[in-house]
């Protein structure tokens, strides 16, 4: 019998923001696959999740290559699809570990891609993106009556975020460390810089709040997020 593959959600940093399902499920699977990058050793989604895992656990590090085009280059991901497969044909019920939430910027999304042509079971299990995460960790409300909210990532054209600010009550803006300089300079340019806050490591033992972004001088950690929003 073929095993059953899960996308699991670790939230963006605290081990207690995940769900018990996240959690029963982790319990019980034989094998963790754990998304690295090429440049640095071990993982993040790992290290939130570990306090859940069994000791007997086969824990597989994969790294993928970051593409900007994932439709353009699916033969570049078919090693890491071939050993995931492998595996749910030995039986064994695997789990894909995905900061935050895995239909949410996320490498998961791409994987599940591959995967959904096969014949085997898989089941998507929701985590806390990192922007809800923030906003309640500093008890700042993202919408409220009618408001209108965005998520941009940072790697937008600098029009598409201009054109999508002018039409926004409240912003969150991801994977701010690509062009910071130039999120900076558009939010300026709109009248969203003096409200924007900006959380680094959501979560994590080195965590950091900046409430004035136009004061950081250096390129800010990967797992960085801005929330802004207009005057009432």
């Amino acid at each position: 019998m073929t095993g059953i593959f899960y996308g699991i959600g670790v939230g963006p940093g605290d081990p207690e923001l995940l769900t018990m399902k996240a959690i029963k499920t982790l319990e019980k699977v034989d094998v963790i696959i754990a998304p690295k990058t090429e440049k640095k050793d071990g993982s993040v989604a790992l290290s939130i999740a570990k306090p859940y895992l069994k000791s007997t656990v086969n824990i597989v590090y994969q790294v993928f290559p970051m593409i900007a085009h994932f439709e353009e280059s699916p033969q570049s991901w078919q090693k890491n699809k071939e050993e995931i497969l492998a595996l749910l044909n030995q039986g064994k019920n695997v789990a894909f570990l995905t900061l935050g939430d895995p239909m949410f910027y996320s490498t998961y999304i791409y994987v599940y891609r591959l995967l959904k042509t096969e014949q085997i079971v898989i089941e998507t299990i929701p985590g806390v993106p990192a922007f809800c995460a923030i906003a309640g960790r500093l008890e700042y409300p993202l919408v409220e009556g009618n408001d209108i909210i965005s998520i941009i990532p940072a790697t937008a054209k600098p029009e598409k975020i201009t054109k999508t600010l002018a039409a926004s009550d409240n912003v969150v803006i991801m994977k701010v460390y690509k062009n910071f300089d130039q999120i900076v300079s558009i939010l300026k340019d709109n009248g969203l810089v003096d409200n924007a806050v900006m959380v680094s490591r959501c979560g994590l033992p080195d965590e950091a709040c900046i409430d004035d972004i136009e004061q950081v001088k250096k390129v800010p950690n990967y797992l960085s997020t801005i929330l802004t929003r207009r005057n009432k």
